[in-house]
C-alpha cells in the first residue's frame, strides 16, 4: 500500500508551488520544473526529480537522435544539445537542490558531483533518500495553509 504524503486540506489549486508534491504526475512534475526555475529554496519530491530526469533524458535522446544524420554531421544536435543545457542547468541545480532539502540534507552537497565516480555515486544516493520530515526546515511557505494546519506535513510515518 502506497502512503501519500499530501496533506488532507488542499487549496483549491492543488498542492501549492511552495511544496513538495508527492506522487506527482509526470506532466505536473516538468511543470513545476519550469515554474520553479531558479528556487533553490523548499522541497521537490522524489517523483517531481525523477520525472523530470525522464523528461530531460527523452529530450536529449531526440536532439541526439535529429541530428545523427548517415553523413556524421552532428552540428545540428550538438547545438541544440548545447542550447538544451543551457536552457536546463540552472532549473535542474535548483531542483535537485530541493530534492536534497526534502531529504534534510543541505544543498551543497550538489559540490559532490564535482568529484568524479564517488562523489556521483553519493549524490545518486542522495537524491533517492525518502522525504525526511526534518527537511521543512527547507520551507518558506506563504500562506499556503491556515497557522494551524490540521496534520503536520508530510505526516510522521
Amino acid at each position: 500500500m502506497m502512503s501519500s504524503y499530501q496533506p488532507q486540506y488542499l487549496p483549491q489549486g492543488g498542492v501549492p508551488l511552495e511544496l513538495p508534491y508527492y506522487g506527482a504526475p509526470p506532466i505536473e512534475a516538468v511543470k513545476r520544473f519550469w515554474k520553479k526555475y531558479t528556487v533553490f529554496h523548499g522541497r521537490a519530491s522524489r517523483s517531481e526529480y525523477w520525472w523530470w530526469v525522464l523528461a530531460s533524458a527523452i529530450v536529449s535522446g531526440v536532439i541526439n537522435a535529429a541530428g545523427a544524420t548517415g553523413s556524421g554531421n552532428t552540428s545540428t544536435s550538438t547545438a541544440l544539445g548545447g542550447l538544451w543545457f543551457l536552457a536546463t542547468i540552472v532549473p535542474s541545480l535548483a531542483l535537485a537542490a530541493r530534492r536534497l532539502h526534502d531529504a534534510n540534507l543541505s544543498a551543497f552537497f550538489l559540490l559532490l558531483a564535482l568529484i568524479p565516480v564517488l562523489g556521483w555515486i553519493a549524490l545518486l544516493v542522495f537524491v533517492l533518500l525518502p522525504a525526511n520530515p526534518r527537511g521543512q526546515r527547507f520551507d518558506r511557505l506563504v500562506q499556503a495553509y491556515p497557522p494551524n494546519p490540521p496534520q503536520p506535513y508530510p505526516p510522521q510515518a
